[in-house]
Parts: structure tokens; C-alpha cells; sequence
């Protein structure tokens, strides 16, 4: 008797590779359910909404925000942050899952990618947009001119640049490059302007020995590539803060601390978005229970490093008998803005030990009801950080409460449309599962 695979569960039902290869091509041969219509169409008028608001933002200035003197970081930098983070799910199972041979990212690292690839383009739109003059983006960039202008690297803001335009590239690479096998299938099953379509992007992928052993070393170099940018990017946006002086953001701690709840939320948003898809589309054959579990425990280790970094930052405001320092932590906790600080902490500490238990971990509706509220505490987050720190810095004189305008809520809305809707059109134009790597996991599972 052969000996259990110990990923066996990975694939559950009864299969063959021809059912198995229509099932995961169905969001793309099929008519689409009515959700996914609901979803494009909400999409897709919170993008026109955007636009709008990024047309009144460009025509009257940024006076149209609720921005003042000291909150001269709003909404804006808030949702850049917060963006950026939900980002890095699609990186970690694209990048260091493969380099750890984890079977249980193939199916998964599709729909991720692409939720990176929207997250990095939604996040890349605030700074750009805050500039006020964006059509002279290209002054951050170091190019050379005849003032001999460069920018200056000793800050983080320069680095952010760099680290958006890396992430964006390695994140395109990474899910184009996972297509180009299932590309190739799709061409040969499909009609019309979608074989044409089909036929130029899998760049003439015949599926030889000799293409497989080059993906694969393509692979796994952008992997090892991809790795180091995880860390690096949300470790960049961190020094955005902690290089100030303002109270609550001087802090070493702050790289592990962005990291940590950029794992946390991207996996947030990852079950946010992968628990529906799996039920609209009848997929909990090749998306388990197993693969919730072990997204949930990724949730609760990195959200582990985000409440023990809470925890320091109220120790660390006490012991260094710095006033300000802890006169900022106690406005957190007893300030007007004392709510959001507590619900913060009541979702991202306490809520957070449900996932110890594994009743919860695989309690599908109670994982997708936590997920949303996951995104809402790591929102928190970032305004508690951005917002509430900068409303109360040194000086009385400077207190000052920040107000969004509905210019500043329609930006965000927007965004989530934006991302909302390329999410429903990808989906529909490319398999959201890796069809080619669910089929080697099929074969290898076989053979036990």
C-alpha cells in the first residue's frame, strides 16, 4: 500500500485532470454568477467616484482635504500605508512559500498576486496625488538634468520611490510569469479575440521540458529576488516615521513592527477575498479547510508581532521618562480619539487569541467576519499612527483635531472600488487558481 502524501488533503473530491482543469477554468469559460456582476458594478462606480475626487483634488487644490497645521499627513498617507501592507500576502505565498516548497500556496498565489499587484497601484496613486503638482512626479526620480537637481536619498521619502516602484515590478513579474502556462491552455481552448489575446501573452509557451526547466529556475530566482523585498518595502515606509521627531514615531521598533502588520493585514484581506471566491465559484475541492487553517496561523503569528509591539510602545512611552513621548501615549488612550485607539486594540489584541482555537481557524464564516475586522483594526492603526500622533506633538499651542472632508473619504472609497473591480475583471480574463501548478500537485498526490 502506497504511503499518504502528508499534503494529501490539499486536493479533496473525486478528480480527473480534464474535471480538474474545468473547474479552475470556470471564472473564465463559464458565465460569471451574479455576485461577481454586483461586485464589478460597485466597482466600478467607486472608480468613476475616485476620479472625480482626483479631478476636484487637481482643480482646487489641496485645500479641498481636511489636512491642517500639525495633521499635515491625513487620509492620504493613512491609506498609503495601510495599501502597501495588504500588498505583502501575494509576495509572501509567491516568494518565501516557494522557497520553503509549501504545496499549499499553489492554490492560492494567483488571486494573491493579483490582489498585490491592485494593492501597490492603489497606494502608489496617494503620494503621487499629495504632491499637489503631480504632473512633475518624475522630480523624485534620479534622473539627470541640466540644473543638476538629484534628489535626497538621506530620506526615507526618496527611498519610498524606489521601494514602491521594486515592489510593483517584482509583483507584475511574479504574476505574469505564473500565467504563461495556463495562458497557453487557455489559447488552445479558447475562440476569437481571446485565443489572439491568449496566444501573444503566452509568448509561444509549448510546455517542453526545456520551457519547464526554465520557468522553473525563473521562478525561483524571482523568488529569492522577491524575498528581501517583503521585509524591505513596509521596513521603508516605517522610516517615514521614525526618522521624525514626533512623538510616537521615534522609535526603533517601527521596521519589525510595519513588517509584522503588513503580513497580518495581507493575509486579512487575502481571506477577505478568497473565502467569497471560493463560494461563488464552488471551489472548497481545491481551496480546503487545511488552506484557511494555515492562512489563519500565518494571521495569528504576524498579529502576535503586532500586539506585542503595542505593548512596547506603552512601555517604552513610560520608561524613557520622556514627557512627550508619554503624554502622546495617554491622548491615544484617553484623548477624543481614545475610541479608535480601543477598538484597534480590542480587534488586533483581543479578538486576535480566537485564532488559537481551532474551531474558530476553521469556522469558514467567523474567519471571513474576522478578516473584514482585521482590515478595519490595521486602518486603525495607521490613523492612530498618522493622525493622532501629529495632532499632538511638543507644543499646546499646535493641538489641532483632524476633520476628512468627503473629498478625502471619497479618495479611499475609491480606491477600494478600483481594486474591487480590476480584482472582478482579472478574474474574468485569467484563471484566479494556478492551473498548471494545481495540475503537478494532482499528479504528485496520485502517485501516494
Amino acid at each position: 500500500m502506497p504511503e499518504r502524501h502528508p499534503d494529501h488533503d490539499l486536493i479533496q473530491g473525486e478528480w480527473t485532470e480534464k474535471t480538474l482543469v474545468e473547474k479552475l477554468l470556470e471564472p473564465v469559460e463559464k458565465p460569471p454568477p451574479r455576485p461577481w456582476k454586483v461586485v464589478l458594478a460597485v466597482g466600478f462606480v467607486l472608480t468613476l467616484a475616485w476620479l472625480y475626487a482626483i479631478f476636484v483634488t487637481f482643480t482646487k487644490g489641496l485645500g479641498t482635504w481636511g489636512i491642517n497645521q500639525p495633521v499635515i499627513w491625513g487620509f492620504d498617507i493613512v491609506h498609503f500605508v495601510w495599501w502597501i501592507g495588504i500588498g505583502h500576502a501575494g509576495t509572501l505565498i509567491s516568494a518565501i512559500l516557494v522557497l520553503m516548497r509549501q504545496n499549499w500556496r499553489d492554490s492560492l498565489n494567483r488571486i494573491t498576486e493579483a490582489m498585490t499587484l491592485f494593492a501597490v497601484l492603489c497606494a502608489a496613486t496617494y503620494p503621487l496625488i499629495h504632491m499637489g503638482r503631480a504632473q512633475h512626479f518624475y522630480w523624485v526620480l534620479p534622473y539627470p538634468t541640466h540644473l543638476a537637481l538629484w534628489p535626497q536619498y538621506k530620506s526615507p521619502l526618496s527611498w519610498d520611490v524606489l521601494a514602491i516602484f521594486t515592489y510593483l515590478t517584482i509583483s507584475t513579474l511574479f504574476l505574469y510569469l505564473g500565467l504563461i502556462p495556463d495562458l497557453a491552455i487557455l489559447r488552445e481552448r479558447s475562440q476569437g479575440w481571446r485565443k489572439k489575446l491568449y496566444g501573444w501573452l503566452s509568448l509561444g509557451w509549448t510546455g517542453s521540458a526545456l520551457h519547464w526547466r526554465r520557468y522553473r529556475a525563473a521562478y525561483v530566482l524571482l523568488a529569492g529576488l522577491a524575498t528581501p523585498v517583503v521585509i524591505s518595502v513596509h521596513s521603508v515606509v516605517s522610516m517615514d516615521f521614525a526618522y521624525g521627531l514626533v512623538p510616537g514615531w521615534h522609535l526603533t521598533l517601527f521596521p519589525p513592527f510595519f513588517a509584522a502588520g503588513a503580513i497580518y493585514s495581507g493575509f486579512a484581506m487575502a481571506l477577505t477575498l478568497i473565502i467569497p471566491l471560493r463560494k461563488w465559484y464552488r471551489l472548497e475541492g481545491v481551496i480546503t479547510e487545511r488552506h484557511l487553517d494555515w492562512m489563519a496561523k500565518v494571521t495569528l503569528a504576524s498579529g502576535l508581532g503586532v500586539a506585542y509591539t503595542y505593548l512596547l510602545e506603552i512601555f517604552i512611552a513610560w520608561y524613557s521618562a520622556e514627557p512627550a513621548e508619554w503624554a502622546q501615549q495617554l491622548w491615544r488612550m484617553t484623548g477624543p480619539y481614545a475610541p479608535y485607539y480601543w477598538a484597534m486594540m480590542l480587534i488586533n489584541v483581543v479578538l486576535l487569541q480566537t485564532l488559537w482555537f481551532p474551531r474558530f481557524r476553521r469556522n469558514v464564516a467567523w474567519l471571513f467576519v474576522f478578516s473584514i475586522l482585521a482590515n478595519v483594526g490595521m486602518w486603525l492603526e495607521r490613523f492612530v499612527i498618522v493622525v493622532i500622533s501629529l495632532s499632538h506633538d511638543f507644543l499646546p499651542g499646535n493641538f489641532h483635531l483632524y476633520y476628512p472632508t468627503w473629498v478625502d473619504w471619497t479618495l479611499f472609497l475609491g480606491t477600494l472600488g478600483f481594486f474591487l473591480f480590476g480584482l472582478a475583471v482579472l478574474i474574468r480574463l485569467f484563471p484566479p487558481i494556478a492551473v498548471a501548478e494545481m495540475l503537478h500537485l494532482y499528479h504528485k498526490l496520485r502517485k501516494h
